[in-house]
């Protein structure tokens, strides 16, 4: 049994206090009007009473369920459930059909809830551009399961009884009249959003059978109002495809789309600072997830198996099998069972690759600008000043053919600085002022004519040895959960730095990360004896069965299902990892 974990808006976790729907009462405590006048009979009482309303009411077309009261006015906000019944709710089966459909009616319906209680008490975690599995709104059946957090109104540490009333009897009811019913919802939209959905997951699924780890749509908008503004750039260029990399694909839905299939195999991203390379990287980054309606990134799609890689000074490394990159260190530690407190930017990259590897991604996403420049490339001018005797460090350039080769991994590189990794790319992809153009021929003939005059340093890529977890990395019991936006996660006495993690786009990812950590933990999926692929393994299986419930199956927080690359991820930087053993 999952133990407890408390909540403030699915952010601040602990376990042991109320986190979980400890009162199943065998009935409801009472209609509307029993409610009111509960409500009422408390005002200007103790905050403390406020306690007395756990439980289930019956409302107007919906069950609310108080789950968790807050122990006063300052405290983490209560959290209340209101469900709405197939029947009530009236949307039709074919927009629920399925896991995909019902993941994207319960974001469409959210949303909507959202747009309702702006000014309110009440809020729900409704995310932003990407359309997650969200703990906040489930579809199952045609049934509609709606959380939310409160501030429960006061006076001091008095109730305000009747702005509770107000919120809870009055608002609660006419948005969830509004939002969760099918006679009033916008069908038009919703039809747009859930199909909209369905075809970009079915995209991203036809991506290995085409040979291709990513699609860009014509017409797509890739460039963003801001650094902090994921809504796309007004009057922005649109992208074209070059038409050597044109491909028509049919969609459920929205039926034949042309747009730019990048394929298997290793693909350089070339062109002047500021002409679009690292923002086309960027929806490439995004494209494991599913988009808003007019998002601009709606069909751009990556394999689900993508990971986008970065150096990151200073963060742990444990156990990991650095050799492919490391032949040797001057302090004579073992390159091939690696293990540091304070990763060099090459290292921490080398890690992160074999790391990825070992989680199972299939394609990964390299930016220069964020990347180790001497694990990247060593040119033949300092082969000639430095013997390869002297230096321990085997650069991407020389192992990214056979990480391909070996194991099938592709590779898309942005790279501006080096011109030598046009010897080895498959595809060159030019991009000048956001227009897309294929210079892969022009880049061969450059090759050929002029030489770079290094020569190759790889040793191939062995096979990756998986690590088995010891369970005691992971706390257990009064665990305290808590996300720090996307950059880090409290997890019991340690943190989580996650900010090399880019493709992380909300903080309720963070809290089911931190959650699914410590579930596997209790239910004995990290137990010893499993490989870090087994457990990711039997946590997308288990995902795939349960859905949210496969996270946490009692908590009443806000959270997200996270993929299970970043559940790798996370736990890789976990301080408090151990590896009991690297396979041979």
């Amino acid at each position: 049994m999952a133990q407890q974990r408390t909540g403030g808006g699915g952010r601040n976790h602990r376990r042991g206090n109320s986190p979980r729907n400890d009162h199943q009462p065998g009935g409801y405590r009472g209609d509307l009007d029993k409610l009111r006048s509960e409500l009422r009979a408390m005002h200007g009482s103790s905050y403390g009473r406020y306690k007395s309303l756990t439980g289930r009411w019956s409302l107007p077309g919906c069950t609310l369920e108080v789950q968790r009261i807050q122990a006063d006015p300052y405290a983490p906000a209560s959290r209340v459930q209101v469900t709405v019944d197939a029947g009530t709710a009236g949307f039709p089966r074919e927009l629920f059909d399925g896991p995909v459909r019902a993941r994207a009616l319960a974001g469409f319906l959210v949303r909507a809830v959202a747009r309702g209680l702006r000014d309110s008490r009440l809020r729900v975690d409704a995310g932003r551009q990407q359309v997650l599995d969200r703990s906040s709104c489930q579809v199952t059946g045609g049934a509609v399961r709606l959380r939310l957090g409160i501030d429960m109104p006061g006076r001091g540490r008095t109730i305000d009884g009747r702005a509770a009333e107000a919120t809870l009897c009055d608002e609660l009811p006419a948005v969830v009249a509004r939002a969760l019913r099918w006679e009033s919802a916008d069908q038009d939209r919703a039809r747009e959003f859930v199909d909209g959905v369905e075809d970009t997951d079915a995209l991203r699924a036809m991506l290995p059978e085409l040979g291709l780890v990513a699609f860009v749509a014509d017409g797509a908008v890739l460039p963003r109002r801001s650094g902090v503004d994921e809504r796309p750039l007004a009057d922005a260029v649109r992208f074209a495809s070059p038409e050597s990399m044109r491909v028509r694909v049919k969609l459920p839905n929205r039926g034949e789309i042309t747009g730019m299939g990048v394929p298997e195999g290793i693909t350089l991203v070339v062109g002047g600072g500021f002409h679009g390379k690292s923002t086309l990287l960027r929806a490439l980054e995004f494209g494991v997830y599913d988009h808003v309606p007019g998002d601009g990134r709606e069909l751009v799609v990556s394999r689900s198996d993508t990971v986008k890689i970065r150096a990151e000074d200073g963060r742990r490394v444990h156990r990991v099998d650095v050799s492919p990159f490391v032949s040797h260190l001057p302090t004579g530690a073992d390159t091939g069972d690696f293990s540091t407190d304070n990763a060099s930017g090459s290292t921490s990259q080398a890690a992160a690759i074999v790391e990825s590897v070992e989680a199972g991604a299939g394609v990964l996403l390299v930016d220069e600008d964020t990347c180790a420049t001497n694990l990247m490339i060593r040119d033949a001018r300092m082969q000639a000043l430095v013997a390869s005797d002297s230096e321990p460090l085997t650069p991407f350039v020389d192992l990214i053919r056979p990480l391909h080769e070996t194991h099938g991994v592709s590779t898309v590189l942005v790279m501006g600085g080096s011109g030598d990794y046009m010897d080895i790319a498959d595809q060159v992809l030019m991009l000048d002022s956001y227009r897309a153009r294929d210079v892969t021929e022009r880049a061969r003939e450059l090759s050929a004519a002029a030489p770079t005059g290094r020569h190759h340093e790889g040793r191939g890529f062995a096979p990756v040895r998986h690590r088995v977890i010891d369970e005691r990395s992971i706390p257990t019991g009064r665990v305290k959960v808590r996300a720090r936006g996307t950059d880090a996660l409290s997890l019991g006495e340690s943190t989580v730095e996650l900010r090399g993690i880019e493709q992380l786009v909300d903080p309720a990812q963070v809290t089911g990360i931190g959650l699914a950590l410590v579930a596997a933990a209790e239910r004995g999926v990290i137990d010893g004896r499993a490989s870090l692929a087994e457990i990711l393994a039997a946590f997308a299986e288990d995902v795939a069965r349960r859905g949210v419930d496969a996270v946490d199956e009692r908590f009443v927080g806000d959270f997200a299902v996270p993929r299970p690359l970043d559940l790798a991820a996370a736990l890789n930087r976990l301080r408090a990892l151990r590896v009991t053993r690297l396979g041979g």
